[in-house]
This record gives structure tokens, C-alpha cells and sequence, in this order.
């Protein structure tokens, strides 16, 4: 039986698994392992709908698409562990998810991609939007750890700063989304010839591939509220700093829909749309989701700030640098995706020894 045929039972049977272990309260390691697996199966569900919705809308709404509901697994997860009040795993999951787009999505692409193919090419204007639009990112969120001494972390002068400056980037990002998709929709199109599909077709209809979507995001959002329920335990029983557990382990279950679907669309020559997927998503978090998670946590009563730890500001600048140095001619090769490989593994080992 092929890898397709069994993807569907699979999808299936870690869901069910996973609801079993929870609503019995198992292990919680072993709750974790299942909720892990069921959330790999339902991102890569999510990854196969969006990629065909991208067939009918094109491949910068359909990396759009897929940014933003391979994004819902994050923000849903972040809600709930605002809800707990874990603001520290909050943060280091939206660091991961950042660092994880740009580092591991972007670099598995851009490897994947340039070994099938020896060079290629994007848009060029996209590229340096882009990079302005990173570097905005990581300015906003300097701003308030720099102004931490004078005002205090979770004092009201810090709240009132995070709460004005997440509008903002709230704002930033739709006039981008206006500046990107309508304004200046032709001249931010990508005109380079790509590979044709050789005649595929999409496997589901356009409705049923919306359909999809939203079936996929609800089985997201169980699965979600199960693994963060087993976070605390499973970090304390293997040692784990919550640092590790949200800029890593989290981000990389959470991103599994954009690693599949960039990677994918790579390999097929369509590095422009795995572009707007890694580098999108990266965006999205950082101006328009952890804003969100800023307002969510207000309405608790409990305003998260957006002071971020140094080591989490150092990561996210490191992965803005290198990513914006490779993508900003718009064009790529393997040797820059294992480049940007090579930095996420230092990323990675040097929180794991925090």
C-alpha cells in the first residue's frame, strides 16, 4: 500500500489515539508523543488543501493561504497557553515559529529546490519588501526590551508601549497585505517562468479544498488544546527549559503544514510561492499574530508585554540577517539552504543548553 493510501487512516487513527489518551488523562509523555503525531498528520492535511486551493487562486494567494492557516496551529496553541498564563512559552513558540520559517521551512526549500534545480529565481521587488518588512519586525520588538529599565516589565507604561506598538504592527501588516495583493498586485507577481505541473490536477475541488481547510484547522485546534496541556509536565520530567520546549519543539510540530507544502512547491520549481510561504508566515507572526496574542492577553486581565529575553532577540536578528542576505537578489541555490540549515542547528543546540 503506498504512503497516500495510508495517509488518510493515519490521519484517523493518531486523532482518535490522541483524544483517547487525553479525555482517559494518560501518561503525559505519552499524551504528548500522540497529540505530536496527530498534529503532523493534521498539518500535513492542511498542507494538501491549501496546496490545492492553491491550483484554482494561484500561487501568491495560495502562499498566502497557506501561511495563514498553517499559522492557526501556532496562534491557536499560543492562545491557549495565554489562557494559562505561560507568557514565557508564549513568546519562545513565536520566537521558534519566526526562527523556524525563515531557518528550517526556508532552508529545506531552498536546499530541496536547488538540488533539483541549479539556480532560482524570484521576484526581486518581493524580496526587498520583504526584508524591509523583517527588519520592521525585529525594530518592534527591540523597542520595548530597550525601554524595560525605564518602565518596568509588567508595569502599566510597558503594557500601554506593547499595546500601542502591537496596533501598529497590526497595522503594518494589513496596508502591506493592501500594498501587496491589490495596489501593487502586478508589480509584486511572479513573472519568472516556472516548471509546469506536467498536467496535475488538483485533488479536490475548489469547494471541497475550502471545505478541507476549515475541517483541518478545527482538528488543529483539539490537538492544540490537548499538547498544551501536557507541556509543563513534559518539560519538567526530560529537563527541558521552556525556552527549548516553546522555540523548538512546539514551532517545529506547528510549522509541519508549511514544511511540507514549501518544500513541495520548491521541488517543483516554484520557489517564488515557497518563498511567500517561509518568509510570509515569518511576517505574519511577528506583525500580525503576536500582536493578536497581546490583545487576547489584555481581555484576561493580564496584558502580556512584548519584552522578549536577549538570547530570543539575538535568534530572531541572526535568522532576519542571514535569511534577508540570501532572498534579497531573489534568487536562491542549495548552497544557501544549507547555509541557513547550518545556522538553525546552532540555534537549536545552543537553547537546548540553556
Amino acid at each position: 500500500m503506498s504512503l497516500k493510501k495510508l495517509f488518510f487512516p493515519g490521519l484517523i487513527a493518531t486523532f482518535a489515539l490522541s483524544a483517547i489518551a487525553h479525555f482517559l488523562t494518560m501518561n503525559s509523555t505519552l499524551q504528548f508523543v500522540l497529540a505530536a503525531l496527530a498534529i503532523l498528520f493534521a498539518a500535513g492535511f492542511l498542507g494538501k488543501a491549501t496546496e490545492s486551493v492553491a491550483h484554482y487562486a494561484g500561487d501568491r494567494i495560495g502562499g498566502f493561504l497557506n501561511a495563514t492557516f498553517g499559522n492557526a496551529a501556532e496562534l491557536i496553541i499560543a492562545i491557549f497557553l495565554v489562557k494559562e498564563g505561560l507568557f514565557d512559552m508564549v513568546k519562545a513558540s513565536l520566537t521558534g515559529s519566526i526562527i523556524g520559517n525563515l531557518l528550517l521551512v526556508l532552508g529545506l526549500s531552498v536546499l530541496m529546490g536547488g538540488l533539483k534545480f541549479k539556480e532560482q529565481k524570484f521576484n526581486s521587488l518581493l524580496a526587498s519588501h520583504n526584508a524591509s518588512l523583517m527588519i520592521l519586525g525585529v525594530i518592534s520588538l527591540f523597542i520595548p526590551a530597550m525601554f524595560l529599565t525605564s518602565f518596568g516589565e509588567g508595569t502599566h507604561r510597558m503594557n500601554t508601549l506593547s499595546l500601542i506598538v502591537s496596533a501598529l504592527l497590526i497595522a503594518a501588516y494589513l496596508l502591506w497585505l493592501l500594498f501587496s495583493m491589490v495596489t501593487h498586485k502586478k508589480e509584486l507577481a511572479d513573472h519568472v517562468e516556472t516548471q509546469p505541473d506536467h498536467g496535475e490536477q488538483p485533488a479536490w475541488s475548489a469547494k471541497l479544498s475550502v471545505l478541507f481547510l476549515v475541517i483541518a484547522t478545527v482538528m488543529v485546534a483539539f490537538i492544540s488544546e490537548w499538547m498544551v496541556g501536557t507541556l509543563e509536565s513534559f518539560s519538567h520530567q526530560f529537563g527541558l527549559s521552556e525556552l527549548f520546549v516553546g522555540a523548538f519543539l512546539v514551532a517545529i510540530v506547528g510549522n509541519a503544514a508549511e514544511h511540507s507544502a514549501a518544500v513541495m512547491l520548491a521541488m517543483k520549481n516554484k520557489i517564488g510561492a515557497a518563498v511567500e510561504i517561509a518568509i510570509g508566515s515569518s511576517l505574519q507572526i511577528a506583525l500580525f499574530v503576536g500582536p493578536v496574542l497581546v490583545f487576547v492577553s489584555s481581555f484576561t486581565g493580564n496584558t502580556m508585554d512584548l519584552v522578549f529575553m536577549p538570547v530570543e532577540l539575538v535568534a530572531i536578528a541572526v535568522a532576519v540577517f542571514i535569511a534577508k542576505s540570501i532572498s534579497q537578489d531573489g534568487s536562491t541555490n542549495w548552497f544557501e539552504g544549507a547555509l541557513l540549515l547550518i545556522v538553525y542547528v546552532i540555534l537549536g543546540v545552543a537553547f537546548y543548553l540553556i
